[in-house]
């Protein structure tokens, strides 16, 4: 079987452990977490987390079942239907030729976060893939550092 992304949205009951409770049951089971993001769902006693994986159907639609035995799991959202958003950093040395950095920055809904005496740093914010397509493209100004944040997600 082929294996496939999968974006779920996991509302809990915000409470101690919760979280590992929920990478237990990945790791206890050999399954991958590629990208986890956590928050609090404003003004609520739940949390939400973006929980990217991947694998085939069966092991899927397994990781769905042990989501939904888990006590603090108040709900298990598997849309298709997601806006789904990364956001990456990138540090570049001043002493880089900018010349194109605004065009590419505000093709990846790009802007400059921070500067220092000695670098900038960029922020993008956008589909996965394109976080992908940024990271390598941003290589031409020679970052000295870069960090991706993981998916966050809200089904439509």
């Amino acid at each position: 079987m082929e294996n496939v992304r999968r974006v779920l949205s996991v509302i809990v009951i915000n409470e101690e452990a919760v979280l590992s409770r929920i990478s237990g049951l990945f790791a206890g089971r050999g399954y991958n977490i590629d990208s986890l993001t956590v928050a609090p769902v404003p003004n609520t006693e739940f949390s939400r987390l973006t929980i990217v994986t991947s694998g085939n159907k069966r092991v899927l639609e397994q990781i769905v079942k042990q989501l939904h035995k888990l006590i603090p799991t108040y709900k298990v959202i598997e849309s298709e239907e997601f806006v789904e958003k990364e956001m990456a950093l990138v540090k570049i040395p001043l002493n880089e030729d900018f010349n194109g950095l605004d065009a590419m920055l505000k093709a990846y809904n790009g802007t400059i976060a921070s500067s220092g005496e000695n670098f900038v740093v960029v922020m993008v914010a956008d589909d996965a893939k394109r976080i992908d397509n940024f990271l390598k493209a941003i290589k031409k100004y020679n970052p000295t550092d870069m960090v991706r944040g993981g998916s966050v997600a809200l089904d439509v």
